[in-house]
């Protein structure tokens, strides 16, 4: 069975020890760890792996090291919640709102290494491991890909091969699995969980009824928020040079979204594990059609994504200038809002976009999670990319 995914799995225990000697000789690998200076060198990681027999113990001891060490950089300080809402002898679909190419996985990662939880596996968009290195160290960290490019019918074929390898690392090999609930970050600060990818999750079998075979996955939703997001000048000219035509990407801007992501300063992190869904699908009615029942599920999740979005004086002070109003003002110092709008002003110097335009989609990035928390605007253009 495993060969069958070897297309897109993570590596298996054999594997993973012929890449890790590959990575701790790779003069790429190398150059980063004595450039990162994190008072540990390759031979040291080298020695202490050498003893190693599982992809935990590596998992907690490199990426693990290097993702704290991350964290600690660019943070004030992370919050997590949420751990006892899952069973340890069980595996569950995390379903997470997307705000980050890596470290949004990251810290669920860190949660579980905190708390002595084995990791879940992670997916990924192949496109953002373009290099040999990169693919290797994703797949040493128990991510798995999910293609990205080809014809409908290939899209079609790889969409029920990752809908197969989901269900058999939940049911067969018991492991809880990250994905994201959109394909590509949300832009907008409009976290919305796109029907598509409930429909993939249901390919691997068409004989039972949808809600049957997603009751066996147990999903459940998972809400990062960053007090900063580390790509949102990105973001915000994306969205600004897709207003007149479909934003096409360069060569290299996906590498510079994950390492401005990872270095970039983030504030306050909150991570929030909700509570599975299972008993919530009972609720949907049996005579909905399939895609109305799709569309139900993915109301369910979005609905405890925007309830345990944790704002911040950036989001209420965001919301309350675009709205020109005082609705939040007790949310935040007048200190916070001039200090804020400064670091706006900041993010909206770009050399291809007026300053303006910039201004108003960054706002918009911490503004609308106010709205989606609060039930004031839950529109949002639906993508079925999957």
């Amino acid at each position: 069975m495993e060969d069958k995914f070897q297309s897109i799995r993570h590596f298996n225990k054999r594997e993973a020890i012929v890449v890790r000697r590959e990575i701790f000789a790779d003069e790429t690998f190398n150059k980063a760890v004595a450039r990162i200076n994190m008072g540990v060198t390759v031979e040291d990681l080298k020695e202490e792996c050498k003893s190693y027999e599982n992809l935990y113990a590596f998992q907690k001891a490199v990426p693990g090291r290097f993702l704290k060490y991350f964290s600690d950089k660019t943070t004030s300080h992370v919050e997590y919640s949420g751990l006892e809402n899952i069973d340890e002898s069980k595996s569950y679909l995390f379903i997470a709102n997307h705000r980050d190419i890596i470290m949004d996985s990251s810290y669920l990662q860190l949660y579980l290494f905190k708390n002595n939880r084995d990791t879940s596996k992670i997916a990924i968009g192949d496109n953002l491991v373009s290099s040999p290195l990169l693919l290797n160290i994703a797949k040493l960290n128990k991510m798995f890909l999910v293609k990205r490019s080809g014809s409908i019918r290939e899209k079609l074929l790889d969409s029920k091969l990752l809908s197969e390898y989901i269900h058999y690392s939940l049911s067969e090999e018991k492991e809880s699995v990250w994905i994201a609930q959109r394909n590509g970050r949300t832009k907008d600060g409009l976290d919305k969980t796109q029907q598509g990818l409930i429909k993939m999750l249901t390919y691997f079998d068409d004989s039972r009824d949808v809600i049957e075979v997603l009751k066996e996955m147990h999903i459940t939703p998972l809400t990062i928020s960053y007090e900063y997001e580390p790509c949102d000048n990105l973001k915000a000219r994306e969205l600004a040079l897709s207003e007149k035509e479909k934003y096409v990407k360069k060569p290299g801007e996906d590498l510079n979204s994950v390492k401005q992501g990872i270095f970039g300063w983030k504030g306050a992190v909150n991570l929030v594990i909700g509570q599975p869904i299972d008993d919530e699908l009972d609720t949907i009615p049996a005579d909905l059609r399939k895609n109305d029942k799709l569309n139900e599920v993915a109301k369910i999740i979005d609905k405890q994504i925007y309830a345990n979005y944790h704002l911040f004086h950036t989001n209420y002070i965001a919301y309350d200038v675009l709205e020109q109003c005082q609705e939040f003002a007790s949310f935040y110092t007048k200190e916070q809002k001039e200090n804020f709008l400064q670091y706006i002003e900041k993010q909206s110097i770009m050399e291809d976009i007026p300053a303006d335009k910039m201004k108003s989609y960054l706002l918009r990035i911490y503004a609308n999670p106010v709205k989606t928390h609060f039930g004031k605007e839950l529109a949002h253009k639906e993508e079925n990319d999957w």
